[in-house]
Order: C-alpha cells, then structure tokens, then sequence
C-alpha cells in the first residue's frame, strides 16, 4: 500500500499508539479533585506545555478542542459575534476550507458585511486586494496558513503591518491545520491574535485538535457547560486524544521532513511530467512540499482516484471534508482553471515515511492509468 493522502488524515504513529494504550488506563476526570483526576489533568498540563512551547506562545493561550473545525468554528463565531457591536466588516479568502467558509456564510446572515479576498493563479492570495479591502471598520480576518488543496502557502507574515495601518483594531486568525507540523509555525512573531490546528494531519488521532487564542482578546466560547479550559471549552477533556496531540508534538521534526518531502515532491513532479503529456501542475512560487495538486484534463479525477485504489495507491480529489458533497473544487475555480483542468484534479499528498521507491512505482502506475483512461473517455 501507497498513502498519499495525508492531508485528509496521517496515520498514527506507533509512539502515539503506544502513548494512547497507556493513556487508556489513567482514567479519571481531570476535574475530579481525587488523585486519579490529577493524574490525568497532569496529562493536559503537559500537552498544554508541549503545544505552547512549539508555537512559541503562553501556555494558558492554548485550548484544546475536537479539531480545526472546532478551533475555526469557534474563532470566527465566537470572536465576531462577541465584538459585533465594534463593527461589522470582516475579511477571509476565496480559498479557505469548509470549516471557515461556512462560519463566514452564516455571520452574512446575521449582518455582518464579509469582503472575500481574490486569489491569484498561483493559488496565492492577491495582497493587493486584501489591502483595498481593508477598511478602518474592518475588525476581523482570517486567511489560511496552507491552502489544503494546492499546498499554497500564503503570506500571512504580510497581513498584520497592513491591518495595522488601514484596520488598527482588527484581530487577524489563520487556519493553520495544513501548516502546523510541517513548515515553522510562530503565530505571535508575525502578528496573528488566533490560530487553528488539528492532531490527525500530525500523525496523532481523529478527534482531537487546538486553538491558540491571544490573551488580549475578548471572545465568546462556542461550547458551554461546565467551565472548562478557563470557560472557553466546556466538556471533560478528551484526555486521551490530547495524550496522543502531545506525542505528535513531541516527535515532529519539521525541518529536517521539510527537506525529505521537497525532495521527494520535486522528484515525482519531474518524473509525471517527463512520462504523462497534457498534465497541470496547480499552484506556485512558495509551497508546501506536503501536498501537490495535478490536474489531468481528458479524464475524470474520481475515476483516476478508484483506477489507483484498485492498486493499493491512495489519493484523493480535494478537501475530504467535502467529499460528501460533489461539487467543482471553489479553490482551482478561484485560481482560474478550466472545467477540464477541475474536473481532471487530483491531490497527492506525503508523509516523511514515503521512499523514492514508492515515488517512481506511482509515477509507472500513473503513467498507464491516465493513458488508459483518456484512451476510454475519447
């Protein structure tokens, strides 16, 4: 078997196993006062240090939640409608994932005014257009670390000193799921107040997910109860899920995969480019090696993905949280590409354990699928 489609979800690590089996026996609620509550709140104490310590922020900044669209959901509902009465103008992309566009769908329904940011062909945001977005009433944004389809990395480094001339009171989140893990993550150092992150694109378990939140800010909680994480996530904690993140964590080597799976990526491009004609690569300039976008006009994308599967190789079409719901990818629309180059789009996507071996036997496996194909579809 060949997985190549870990931004839908890694799989978990042994070590995670391992910590998970473990966890399982320290069984007590966190918020029990008898030792076998301490011990497991020990267990979120230290995940909480370990999470905070590799965003370089507070470790009381730092909350735990179901995953990213929990964290999404919760940032964006909760920050605009708790400072609804500063304004009204809010700001995001046309690329964001599911769990942030439909919270922006919604505010629109209870009149706040949302501006949608343009994207270039690239797949990069068009900074030009953020800025003439931006309007002194403007009192939130929010725009995704790494586009989850193009592996797109936006600038997000170039927001904060624009917001802080033109919108000095906005507040900036980025969803940072397809980002955390995988290249350096340091919201504070480049002026981001809230950012996104879940433990299942880092080899950790469905389930389980962050949110770090700036002190400074005022935001109301999505879930309430019983007073939880400082009020702010109510719900005993997923004591176990939240082992499991704090394993992960533990184990990441950024840098040193970085340039394993840039490697390994910039490898794959070459060989499918020298072997398939009439292919498409979606997104440039800066990017994470971790996803590639190909599209393969003349054939369908999901057709492709179950002529793969019956190989034991694993791929995907797009954003997996919509894969429920058949529809043109909103991301490559917005980049400007064709019906053809859309329908024919599919996302490989990489962890540090795929050899070059794998590589070349995908890009033969490919090579006779896409050329069987297009000779079917004429």
């Amino acid at each position: 078997m060949i997985y190549l489609d870990n931004a839908s979800t890694t799989k978990p690590s042994d070590a995670v196993k391992n910590q998970i089996m473990e966890t399982l026996d320290i069984f007590g609620n966190p918020s029990s006062m008898h030792r076998l509550g301490i011990d497991a709140e020990k267990i979120i104490k230290k995940a909480k240090e370990n999470l905070s310590r590799s965003l370089k922020v507070n470790s009381n900044e730092v909350y735990f939640t179901s995953g990213g669209t929990e964290a999404n959901n919760t940032a964006i509902l909760g920050y605009c409608r708790r400072n609804k009465k500063r304004g009204t103008h809010i700001i995001t992309s046309e690329i964001e994932h599911p769990s942030a566009r439909e919270p922006f769908k919604r505010l629109e329904g209870e009149g706040f005014k949302v501006s949608y940011v343009k994207t270039l062909p690239s797949g990069e945001i068009d900074i030009f257009d953020f800025e003439n977005k931006l309007t002194s009433d403007t009192i939130f944004v929010s725009i995704m670390w790494v586009n989850n389809e193009t592996g797109v990395i936006q600038p997000v480094e170039q927001l904060k000193p624009i917001m802080k001339k033109i919108a000095p009171n906005a507040i900036l989140h980025t969803d940072g799921v397809q980002a955390y893990g995988k290249i350096p993550t340091h919201p504070k150092s480049i002026g981001v107040d809230m950012m996104s992150i879940s433990g299942h694109k880092i080899h950790a378990i469905k389930g389980i997910g962050a949110l770090y939140i700036s002190n400074n800010l005022n935001i109301d909680p999505y879930i309430i109860g019983g007073g939880q994480q400082n009020d702010m996530r109510s719900g005993t904690e997923n004591v176990v899920g939240i082992s499991a993140l704090s394993k992960a964590i533990e184990d990441l080597t950024v840098d040193a995969d970085f340039q394993k799976i840039s490697d390994l990526r910039s490898y794959f491009c070459e060989l499918i480019a020298q072997k398939i004609e009439n292919i498409k690569f979606n997104g440039e300039g800066n990017l994470s090696p971790y996803i590639l976008n190909v599209s393969f006009p003349g054939i369908k994308a999901e057709i492709l993905l179950h002529a793969l599967e019956a190989r034991d190789i694993f791929v995907s079409t797009g954003s997996a949280c919509s894969t429920n719901k058949p529809m043109p990818s909103h991301v490559l629309g917005a980049m400007g590409c064709t019906k053809a180059e859309i329908n024919g789009a599919v996302r490989f996507s990489f962890n540090n354990e795929i050899t070059k071996d794998d590589i070349e036997k995908v890009a033969e496996i490919l090579k006779f699928e896409v050329e069987t194909l297009r000779k079917v579809m004429r």
